[in-house]
């Protein structure tokens, strides 16, 4: 008998975006807590985007409270686009100890340099033309975008991931290619046309303080009754 054939496998059917009516729910819950709980940080007081650009790639993989110190000391040893970019690339690299992923520094250095050379030390506010910097991705982009320049932009970091993943899917493989792209319309769906600002931070926020990635605070989540993913079991995260 000829083997038996089997059908090919479907991949998973992802759930539709979340409707107008859920997207405005949740931007109101959201923007109300952030309102109450939202954390005091620097880089919040700021529209500067080489300030706001240095805070997001001191941010990927560090805690806060180990950012906070080194932004300060940063910024007052090379406080624009121009400084860094002459700065010797010992000191960057020394500047930077002991944040670690040593790679960030001179990436940033490098934009530094390319935005002297092409856009007389300013960065510039559309997305394609960030994108170009060897070094600023979407989530980078799109956080210089809404946060500097209050454009709406969507952003996509691990806690972003993570929050929208458990409230608008709660099911699935959260690390595969098709559900990071998910993910991304949801965020773009999402995103307000007021207050980008907050909403995006507000977000993150949410991610870090709320919908942790071990010990999400369920019992205390203003979107528990419209989560996915409530209650929380780690299978499902």
């Amino acid at each position: 008998m000829p083997p038996k054939r089997t059908a090919p496998k479907r991949a998973p059917q992802l759930p539709p975006i979340p409707a107008p009516p859920e997207r405005r729910r949740f931007r109101q819950r959201l923007l109300t807590w952030y309102q109450r709980h939202g954390r005091d940080l620097p880089w919040r007081k700021t529209d500067d985007p080489y300030h706001i650009l240095v805070s997001e790639i001191m941010l990927q993989q560090t805690q806060v409270d180990r950012v906070l110190p080194k932004y300060a000391e940063w910024l007052e040893k090379f406080p624009s686009l121009h400084a860094l970019a002459d700065a010797p690339e010992q000191e960057v690299t020394t500047t930077w100890y002991p944040l670690g992923y040593n790679i960030r520094p001179r990436r940033l250095q490098s934009i530094a340099r390319e935005a002297v050379e092409r856009y007389d030390g300013q960065l510039p506010s559309d997305e394609e033309t960030l994108l170009s910097f060897k070094g600023i991705g979407a989530y980078t982009a799109g956080a210089i975008r809404s946060f500097a320049f209050r454009e709406r932009a969507a952003i996509l970091d691990t806690n972003v991931a993570r929050v929208l993943f458990r409230l608008f899917v709660g099911r699935g493989e959260p690390k595969s290619h098709a559900m990071t792209k998910h993910l991304w319309t949801i965020s773009e769906a999402l995103v307000p046309y007021r207050h980008v600002f907050d909403f995006n931070q507000a977000l993150m926020d949410f991610g870090a303080m709320v919908c942790t990635a071990r010990q999400p605070k369920c019992l205390v989540c203003p979107m528990a009754k419209s989560c996915r993913s409530y209650p929380f079991t780690p299978e499902r995260s």
